[in-house]
């Protein structure tokens, strides 16, 4: 592989920017003869002539001015990695890839990730939804910049990796209007419903299942979803009740679902997870800090979040 010589390249970039060699001497602090003989280098490393005298003036060749516009390129982004590692602000849009567990429901992902959508920063977003130990992984060599999940990082994961607790809410029960009627003698009524439910691997299937075991209930399932929007869909299609965090209240409301009860024995949590103590990618520290205003407007406001960390 051939090296750019890049104190070369910057000697070039100078003087076809600055339009002299005596001009570019004075900016770098540079005798005009070691500018002249660098730049002779990097055009005889090219096998090309970058600059041609015209007159008292230099002028870009033609593959003077390709090597001008990739030296702009590379220039620009120097200063660009410079101010980000200094946290300066940058022109070009941040990256942001948040890594979605596949079994948080999309509309929690969207209303978490919103925040960082309204920075001053522009902000390139990118989401990967997978299963939360292969994001973990993801999240090991900084491929994404934070994993949303339902549950912590745990232990076993084997990643140095910390747990931002966003907030917590408790469970909703919807219907469609053909259950409506599930409503009254809640949550008895639920005794022999149709139900709709979470697979097995999730920490809501399980936390519903031990409910349903010490109320002494059981629903007829008629179905177990790894999708909450297939779910949804056959909800609509009047195939039974479901419960969902207590979060998306607002939006199966709209959908035109009736809610037939709900608990506060079951805690939906909803983490961050990343890599450092201390966030400091700005989108990242959005979605910590204004998780409650931006997503959970649960219970009327009685069941606060709150921002802290752990160790997974």
């Amino acid at each position: 592989m051939e090296w750019l010589n890049y104190h070369h390249l910057l000697y070039f970039w100078t003087v076809a920017r600055t339009g002299s060699i005596s001009a570019a001497s004075k900016e770098l602090r540079l005798a005009s003869p070691t500018i002249s003989n660098q730049i002779r280098k990097l055009e005889d490393d090219l096998g090309e002539e970058l600059l041609r005298r015209s007159g008292r003036k230099l002028v870009l060749t033609d593959m003077g001015r390709i090597a001008m516009r990739y030296a702009e390129e590379i220039f620009s982004l120097g200063q660009e990695f410079t101010s980000t590692m200094k946290e300066r602000p940058t022109g070009r849009p941040v990256r942001f890839c948040v890594g979605i567990a596949d079994v948080l429901p999309k509309i929690v992902a969207f209303r978490l990730i919103e925040p960082a959508l309204h920075l001053r920063t522009p902000i390139h977003l990118i989401c990967r939804e997978d299963r939360p130990d292969h994001l973990l992984a993801d999240l090991a060599v900084h491929d994404v910049d934070v994993v949303l999940s339902d549950a912590p990082a745990s232990p076993s994961a084997n990643i140095r990796a910390f747990n931002h607790l966003l907030g917590a809410c408790g469970v909703t029960f919807f219907a469609p209007k053909q259950f409506a009627f599930l409503k009254k003698g809640f949550p008895r009524s639920l005794d022999g419903a149709p139900f709709l439910l979470p697979l097995g691997n999730t920490a809501l299937r399980r936390d519903l299942d031990e409910w349903f075991h010490s109320h002494n209930l059981r629903p007829a399932v008629m179905g177990e979803f790894a999708d909450l929007a297939l779910l949804r869909i056959f909800a609509e299609e009047a195939f039974g009740a479901f419960a969902v965090p207590a979060a998306m209240e607002e939006q199966m409301r709209r959908a035109g679902f009736h809610r037939i009860g709900g608990t506060r024995a079951i805690t939906v949590s909803f983490y961050a997870i990343t890599v450092e103590r201390q966030v400091r990618h700005p989108a990242v520290v959005a979605v910590c800090d204004t998780a409650r205003d931006a997503m959970l407007r649960v219970n009327g406001g009685k069941q606060p979040l709150k921002r802290k960390s752990r160790r997974g």
